[in-house]
């Protein structure tokens, strides 16, 4: 059921071709194959509009039906549009689609009105707006680019982009929208992809294509994703040139298909497919993988199983055109297997040729039928059924209204620090002597105008056309007699040719600011150009350059915001991908001596991790000690895995398993405690109606908390699923989602969503043991977390996230992390042998909370260490930081303390046994003071804070990876031995 498909690379290859290496494969997931596409969805009412509208098109008109046309085109300075000759083609050939592009959204709306009532199909109106409709339309402001949004570390702002698309297009009448672009930008010299891509990772490109096509497609617009098989590494411009790509089809699936195979998996809509000449899939001389049928039908559509629509790229653009007249290309595309021809050019000549290649039998009237009512279909689920006039009446604000704060949103998440050698710069102290060069412009800018507002900032102008004499003149006249000098670089190309238009005079000017000290240089556009100026001493990429960005940028300057993005490309020469420096002023770093801890013996922590790593207890781990409210260690170690692949950074996000319960369920109850809406001393029965006349009704709030209401250890759910062989039973499981099977427990493998019912009525028939006996219980916080949705109204992983994660700016914190995280940042965990059969990776650990969704009481939670850190300082300072405050003081003081007779517990949180001094296996630690609580997580995790010594101490690792039964973590005590040498390292005067 979960068996992978083989992509044979002969089968790719032309009849004839010797095969030399005939045993390689590539391999892609068969659940794509069965993900049903929505929008051509079949149900009776689908089924009869598409019927009737089928039998009253003429043959021509069919044919008509596949064809996108142009709408307008910039002519001179002002706009062309067609209105007249595709009225002419919809009352001759009843055409099936038309594509945006220039004019006002006025115009645009009135064109769409009048040709939809003139035609006698309904038309599927299209656009090509990666950024929007503000992309084409000259009255509505496009969003940010998409190497701008690639930037940004938090995927869901990716979906709130795609919504607001999603909601423009719907405002105006269009169904499909030709966004997003999933190609991998790994050649900076892309003339035609470049800023236009997510990035260079392949993980990411896929995360953030999915969650924009997402947010698209809940709006109900088609997405359609491009440039398939993958247009970034290009150096020609397919608009003027046919591209050649020559990589191995293993090449290509290694990186290229990555992206279109997880949207495929994602349930994209739409295809585009690219104008390259890729020998490897077809080597055809000069034939277009837009006209292969090996890479439409049999990769695209056999392999990665997609089942929606396919449009080809611009047929007009020369890298078709240059060897296919118009007309040809057409039929060469259908033959293709293509869906949708956009922009063919001479309507007629291509009706006529493709009736032509139907005699010649190299096309078929049943083939076309197919595609017709395909298209047929997803109109109707479109909307289409219905016609319905676009409402004018403030159009051009509705358009714009959601652009901007989701524009700030982005800026805010995406604008970079790249080097900080004289981090004291910022904030700008107001009263500093403040000098702008503002360099690519001749004049007052926004920038300029808002430094010299909050700063009286002295502005100094050099444009691209000014020389090197120029040049030297201002920097005479900046390098002294000024606090701090900030350069700002303008208006300079998008795409890389001739260094994107900077002058080599502005290079220098900008280099050599950049070596002073008390300089700050913002580059506003591309950040590939920062190849130019990778020396600066500070320096921050800006990604765009228009007045809401230069307000970022001021903002950041004023230490308003920091700066939480980071490079989505590599920078040749200067920066590689990731780079970027986050922290938040108010969790600083600080050297060890600083807060009172000898750096030197703090040190012996990496013979204690390395160590680790060499006997096998794990394969990677990060440490994070904080004293005193600063960060004086973090370190990261090893790789994800035992293969050495994936470096381990301080950044990599863990599955802190148990953790969960203190980190999202504990919290939780700790402020609905904090606010009066929770009662420890009440019983499950009085918060949860549906354990009512049960033996787990009475159970007291507090016992549960302490683990000793008498619940079971765990529950082996997924037990109950599996044959005697240890194989999924029939009918629990599919390899793709569906409204049955909808709770996703790993990567191909969705449980049906009745189930989850069926796992709360075991823990109801559990055996209950004694109360007031300690047993360590899964289904305690299983409970509680249940508790915390039913008294907030929402899920844990929404309350938890909107009361203290979001609050606290913990990006990477949150349940279900491959909905907001790219797979490579998330450490793997266990290849699970036993129930899920396959490399856990970005899934829950923990099968029972995998059967729940990934959102548990007990499990589920991932974070890196920093965002963790986070919390835990908060409840060591007494429910306060940066001005958050989430809990009063004695709220943390009364659940951290010691609750119990028969156990070391606090209420939730996990402390030091109570004989720890004389005990011969102290826990957690020997030298912890009682006043210690945390926690630890199965997977290779510990948080410990204690107040005493002001001291957190959190231990990140995935030591189940591979084998989840590995105890040499346990065994050798690294942990705790880390933690010792934490106590060992504070200096006498901070005791």
């Amino acid at each position: 059921m979960f068996i992978n498909n083989r992509l044979q690379i002969n089968r790719l290859l032309p009849s004839g071709t010797i095969i030399r290496c005939f045993s390689l494969f590539i391999l892609l997931s068969s659940s794509s194959a069965v993900f049903a596409q929505r929008f051509l969805e079949i149900t009776p009412a689908s089924k009869h509009w598409a019927d009737s509208a089928l039998k009253k098109l003429s043959r021509r008109q069919k044919i008509a039906q596949l064809m996108v046309i142009r709408m307008s085109e910039k002519r001179g300075n002002g706009v062309a549009f067609y209105e007249d000759e595709v009225s002419k083609y919809l009352r001759k050939y009843n055409i099936g689609s038309i594509c945006l592009f220039q004019g006002t959204s006025q115009q645009q709306a009135g064109v769409v009105n009048r040709l939809q009532l003139k035609a006698k199909t309904p038309l599927l109106v299209c656009v090509d707006g990666e950024t929007g409709v503000g992309m084409r339309f000259s009255d509505v402001t496009p969003f940010p680019d998409q190497l701008t949004i690639g930037a940004v570390q938090d995927a869901s702002i990716a979906y709130r982009v795609g919504q607001a698309i999603g909601a423009q297009c719907r405002r105006i009448g269009i169904q499909v929208d030709y966004a997003p672009v999933v190609d991998i930008n790994n050649n900076p010299a892309n003339p035609v992809i470049n800023f236009r891509s997510f990035g260079e990772d392949k993980y990411k490109v896929a995360l953030f294509g999915s969650s924009i096509m997402k947010g698209m497609q809940d709006e109900g617009i088609m997405a359609c994703a491009k440039h398939f098989p993958g247009h970034g590494d290009v150096a020609v411009d397919s608009h003027l040139d046919l591209p050649v790509i020559n990589k191995s089809v293993l090449q290509l699936d290694s990186l290229e298909l990555y992206p279109f195979r997880q949207l495929v998996k994602d349930g994209v809509g739409s295809v585009m497919v690219a104008h390259l000449y890729i020998p490897s899939i077809d080597s055809t001389h000069n034939r277009a993988t837009s006209l292969s049928p090996r890479n439409v039908s049999w990769l695209l559509r056999d392999q990665l199983g997609f089942r929606g629509l396919t449009f080809t790229d611009a047929l007009e653009m020369k890298g078709v055109s240059k060897f296919y007249p118009q007309g040809e290309a057409a039929v060469q595309s259908l033959i293709a297997g293509n869906d949708m021809l956009c922009l063919p050019g001479d309507v007629k000549g291509s009706i006529r040729k493709v009736r032509k290649a139907i005699r010649k039998d190299k096309l078929s009237w049943k083939g076309i039928d197919e595609k017709v009512y395909r298209v047929l279909l997803a109109k109707y689920n479109l909307g289409l059924g219905v016609k319905k006039a676009i409402d004018t009446a403030a159009l051009t604000i509705d358009l714009n209204t959601d652009v901007l704060k989701v524009k700030k949103e982005v800026y805010e998440n995406a604008i970079t620090l790249l080097s900080s050698v004289s981090p004291s710069i910022m904030p700008l102290a107001k009263g500093k002597k403040i000098a702008y060069v503002g360099v690519g412009i001749e004049k007052q800018n926004h920038f300029a105008e808002s430094l010299q507002q909050q700063f009286g900032a002295d502005c100094y102008y050099f444009s691209y056309s000014a020389d090197s004499t120029v040049a030297d003149s201002l920097l005479n006249r900046i390098r002294s007699g000024y606090d701090a000098v900030i350069v700002g670089l303008h208006q300079y190309r998008k795409y890389p040719a001739t260094n994107f238009g900077i002058s080599s005079a502005a290079v220098s000017l900008v280099r050599a600011i950049g070596l002073q000290d008390n300089a700050i240089s913002f580059i506003f556009g591309n950040p590939y150009a920062i190849s130019n100026f990778g020396n600066a001493k500070n320096l921050v990429a800006c990604y765009e350059d228009d007045s809401l960005m230069h307000d970022v940028a001021v903002s950041l300057l004023q230490g308003n915001i920091t700066a939480k993005g980071k490079l989505p490309v590599s920078v040749p020469g200067a920066f590689h991908y990731g780079s970027g420096i986050i922290y938040n002023s108010y969790f600083p770093a600080a050297q060890p001596g600083a807060v009172g801890l000898d750096e030197k013996e703090l040190n012996r922590i990496d013979d204690v991790a390395l160590n680790a790593i060499r006997q096998g207890a794990t394969p990677g781990c990060v440490v994070l000690v904080a004293k005193d409210g600063k960060v004086a260690f973090q370190r990261a170690y090893g790789h994800m895995n035992y293969d050495n692949k994936e470096p381990v950074t301080v950044e990599s996000v863990y599955d802190l398993a148990s953790v969960t319960k203190i980190s999202a369920t504990t919290v939780s109850i700790m402020k609905l405690y904090e606010q009066g809406k929770l009662d420890l001393e009440k019983s499950l029965g009085d918060y949860l109606p549906w354990v009512g006349g049960t033996n787990k009704a009475p159970l007291k709030l507090k016992d549960i908390l302490l683990h000793q209401a008498g619940l079971v250890s765990f529950i082996p759910f997924y037990r109950e699923t599996l044959d005697a062989t240890g194989k999924p039973k029939p009918g629990f499981y599919k390899s793709a989602p569906d409204e049955v099977y909808s709770i996703r427990v790993a990567e191909n493998m969705y449980m049906r969503k009745d189930w989850t019912d069926t796992l709360y009525k075991r823990i109801l028939q559990s055996k209950l043991g004694p109360q007031g006996k300690y047993i360590y219980s899964d289904n305690d916080f299983i409970f509680l977390g249940k508790i915390v949705e039913q008294v907030t109204g929402m899920s844990l992983d929404q309350y938890a996230r909107t009361t203290f994660y979001e609050p606290l700016h913990m990006k990477s914190t949150g349940f279900r992390p491959l909905e907001h995280l790219p797979l490579n940042n998330i450490a793997p965990t266990e290849k699970e042998k036993y129930f899920r059969l396959q490399q856990i990776r970005g899934d829950v650990h923990d099968p029972g909370a995998a059967m729940f969704g990934g959102i548990a009481g007990h499990a589920g939670l991932f974070s890196n260490a920093y965002d963790l850190a986070q919390l835990y300082q908060l409840l060591l300072n007494g429910g306060e930081l940066n001005g958050v405050r989430l809990f009063k003081k004695e709220t943390i003081d009364y659940f951290t303390a010691y609750h119990s007779e028969i156990s070391r517990r606090g209420l939730g949180f996990d402390k030091p046994e109570k004989d720890n001094d004389k005990r011969e296996e102290p826990y957690p630690s020997l030298s912890v003071s009682p006043q210690t609580f945390g926690h630890t997580g199965f997977t290779g995790i510990c948080v410990w804070v204690d107040p005493k010594y002001n001291l957190v101490y959190i231990f990140m690792s995935n030591r189940v990876c591979p084998d989840g039964e590995n105890t040499r973590l346990l065994k050798m005590n690294v942990r705790s031995e880390i933690q010792e040498v934490i106590y060992k390292s504070i200096k006498k005067e901070a005791k």
